[in-house]
């Protein structure tokens, strides 16, 4: 009997051949092939399922969340070229994924010898929609990763941050994982298998107008590129010369520059490579001025991420500021090496990084930091004790998969567990004079602390520490522990600057935890202009400032997450809401807009709190201590990134840090590498930006001056079409050139161009582009 069959071999950008000669079966029908272990948990496996099958049977696996199909081999495999597997839908799960989804499944590949491992590889990332009519056969290039592009590496876990270690094919390889997210996945798998090699077919993959007169043409294999010809408006155009280039961290990816002897213009062109042509409708241009004689300075603090995992990402990326930071530090023990992170996973205490270490490597690195003070009444004890357990509490909502006693701290309907929990079983008590001991004994000296993370709603993460039942954060009381452990910050590291209160969203930017009986019991002012207010009344009082940094956490509050073309336009033009007055929020906020601020439909986010700042608390700085663009494995979230730190540049933000780690071979680390990578830099200073015609929903325009010299930095948010400028005021000569995204991809594309005319400079759709004059 046969089962069903549609199979579509993929990885991320090759469509290779393999060689089976050598290749290593996993399993093939009816059982785990000789020498490997079951090392799967908290899922329901069938070795020998024939409701579908390819041969025999199939293995048919139901995980709950965060469970995993394990398999580990008594050996090791080394060597190999990539990973095999057919893959289907179980019929009965096809309601648990939105139509045209993958399964919520990452793979990854374990050394259980030195615990190294690698990234991670969701089934998003392939090409290919796995249905539940038959099997689809995708395959994990070890040499081009898919989603990233990048080479198997090994990733060694730490318990807050992750470093990553450049090790291709380490010797110890034994054990791969398909994991399920947050949801639990159902799904069939067959003919899982190492392959020995992956032949690869040349074949031209893009080829994209750039700039004045490039062609960037994206290949694989050894390919003839005497057969190539461009033609504009039937005229053909001559190639003056060429480079070719290969991401060192993505090598399986190779791009090479077509230099024509001629300027592109609008009208057709026709790139012809081989057996594919490429049809390119170039439009007229948009037309722009550079003035770099009028600018200010960008404070290089902009460009920060939380937790970077390592030196050498901080120095690929050009991050200028680290953040340690969330939910999981506001119960950081600094004398033991504990913490808690609170509700984001069953308030279980665990073992901790040290954090004036990671200061240490951090700022040896070339970063500055950013620390996260507790300011609550408790800290983590040690690292195993937990605030729900099933023992005590057995009517909870849900419980940890690796802890099954550990609870989520919710009755199944929502509602808060009673009683409230001992602190004393979980926690050792806090104050400033702790916090004062561990920040005066710190080897390491952070440039900013900021006071607790997000602790208006500490009643809600961190429930049993600050239970709601019996006091939820009002106005008050958390105004009084930022003065508190300011002070103590101020008085243990003499110069140190202080940012606060690092509130969680646009919500609690106007009221409290208390509610809006909380605004009216201070004058019916909104929370952060209050606050504001009242840390300006204690310098004048007691003659110190406490405040450096107003600091917020900014989420765009439009619902992107169904990530479909009309999500993707929307989450592009969200990043109007950082500085456009006229912008009226498509979200909740443009309906409902819950303060007295204002113009109150309208986040205008970064315009908005320098007024606020300069009507209660002139001198202020302002930092967005978190921020996220919605989607990090997406184009469109890189794009969005780029779009936002040239907004932050543009309109004088001080300090802001991603949430959390980008990768550095996804859309979000690319978007650091375009401004700041490897030490190539955006200008120093904003340089004035003229637009004739405006369009933010699908173009920004970012200018900086350095030395006379102009960096420029172009986003092309249209899906589907090239945008020409003509920019003013733009020297011609030679320029460095990086560029993401479009056909070509996301990987670290770069080159040095001569930009011979500033009337037609061509960027792609869907592509970010740097340019720095030489």
């Amino acid at each position: 009997m046969f089962g069903i069959r549609k199979a579509l071999v993929a990885s991320a950008l090759l469509i290779p051949s393999f060689v089976i000669a050598d290749d290593l079966n996993i399993y093939t029908d009816d059982a785990l092939a000789s020498g490997w272990e079951n090392w799967s948990w908290s899922s329901t496996l069938d070795f020998a399922a024939t409701d579908l099958f390819e041969g025999t049977s199939s293995i048919s696996v139901t995980s709950d969340a965060w469970a995993a199909l394990s398999v580990k081999l008594e050996g090791t495999f080394p060597s190999f070229a990539g990973l095999r597997f057919d893959i289907a839908i179980a019929t009965l799960a096809l309601n648990l994924y939105p139509k045209g989804a993958n399964p919520d499944v990452s793979i990854y590949i374990q050394s259980t010898t030195d615990n190294a491992q690698s990234p991670t590889i969701p089934l998003s990332a392939f090409d290919q929609t796995i249905t539940a009519d038959g099997f689809t056969s995708l395959l994990i290039d070890f040499s081009a990763l898919p989603g990233t592009g990048g080479p198997l590496i090994t990733r060694s876990e730490g318990l807050i941050t992750y470093e990553f270690m450049a090790m291709q094919g380490t010797d110890s390889w034994d054990r791969i994982t398909f994991q399920a997210g947050a949801n639990g996945a159902t799904y069939h798998l067959d003919n899982i298998v190492l392959v020995e090699s992956i032949v690869i077919t040349p074949e031209f993959l893009s080829a994209e107008p750039l700039a004045n007169n490039v062609i960037a043409v994206t290949t694989k294999g050894a390919v003839n590129f005497s057969d190539v010809s461009v033609i504009l408006n039937q005229k053909a155009l001559t190639v003056e010369s060429s480079s070719t280039y290969s991401p060192p961290d993505t090598p399986a990816k190779t791009i090479t520059y077509l230099t024509l002897a001629s300027s592109l213009s609008p009208g057709t062109l026709l790139i012809t490579t081989g057996n594919s042509t490429f049809n390119w409708t170039l439009p007229s241009v948009q037309y722009a001025s550079i003035v770099q004689s009028v600018n200010h300075a960008i404070n290089p603090h902009i460009y920060g991420v939380n937790f970077p995992t390592s030196a050498s990402y901080i120095e690929h990326l050009g991050v200028t500021m680290s953040r340690w930071g969330g939910n999981a530090v506001t119960a950081y023990n600094p004398f033991g090496g504990f913490t808690n992170a609170g509700n984001d996973w069953y308030f279980e205490n665990r073992a901790s990084d040290s954090a004036d270490d990671w200061v240490g490597w951090v700022q040896n690195a070339g970063s500055a930091t950013m620390l996260t003070v507790p300011a609550l009444d408790w800290v983590s004890k040690d690292a195993s004790s937990y605030s729900y357990p099933k023992s005590v509490y057995p009517d909870q909502a849900s419980f940890d998969t690796y802890n099954s006693d550990a609870g989520n701290g919710l009755f199944p309907n929502g509602s808060y567990v009673t009683p409230v929990p001992d602190q004393n079983n979980v926690y050792v008590p806090w104050n400033t004079s702790a916090a004062k001991q561990w920040l005066s004994g710190m080897k390491n000296k952070p440039t900013i602390v900021t006071i607790d993370n997000e602790i208006e709603i500490t009643s809600n993460t961190h429930q049993d520490m600050h239970p709601i039942l019996l006091s939820p954060m009002s106005y008050d009381e958390e105004l009084s522990r930022v003065i508190d452990f300011a002070t103590a910050a101020k008085e243990a590291i003499p110069g140190v600057l202080v940012g606060a209160p690092s509130t969680c969203s646009w919500w609690f930017y106007w009221t409290s935890s208390v509610g809006y009986s909380d605004n009216a019991a201070h004058w019916n002012i909104d929370f952060l202009p209050w606050f504001l207010q009242q840390m300006k009344a204690y310098e004048k009082a007691n003659g110190t400032r406490l405040l450096d940094y107003l600091d917020i956490h900014y989420y765009f509050q439009p619902d992107t997450s169904a990530n479909d073309a009309a999500a993707k336009a929307l989450r592009l033009r969200m990043t109007r809401s950082l500085w456009d007055t006229s912008y009226v929020d498509e979200s909740w906020v443009g309906v409902d807009p819950q303060n007295h601020q204002w113009n109150p439909t309208v986040v205008e986010l970064v315009p908005r709190f320098r007024t606020l700042i300069d009507i209660n608390y002139p001198g202020t700085k302002l930092s967005i201590g978190e921020w996220s663009s919605t989607e990090d494995t997406d184009i469109t979230g890189g794009l969005v990134t780029v779009d936002s730190l040239g907004i932050f540049g543009q309109y004088g933000m001080d300090s802001a840090t991603y949430w959390a780690t980008p990768d550095e071979l996804g859309p979000i680390g690319l978007a650091y590498w375009l401004y700041r990578g490897y030490g190539t830099y955006f200008g120093s200073s904003s340089a004035q930006v003229n637009l004739a015609n405006p369009q933010p929903d699908i173009l920004g325009l970012y200018a900086g001056t350095e030395n006379g010299l102009l960096s420029l930095v172009i986003v092309n948010k249209d899906p589907a079409i090239p945008v020409a400028w003509d920019l003013a005021n733009v020297p011609f000569g030679k320029y460095f050139m990086r560029h993401f995204g479009g056909e070509a991809g996301v990987a670290k594309w770069q080159t040095n161009i001569t930009l011979s005319a500033n009337n037609y400079i061509v960027v792609p759709p869907y592509t970010a582009v740097f340019l720095k004059q030489l």
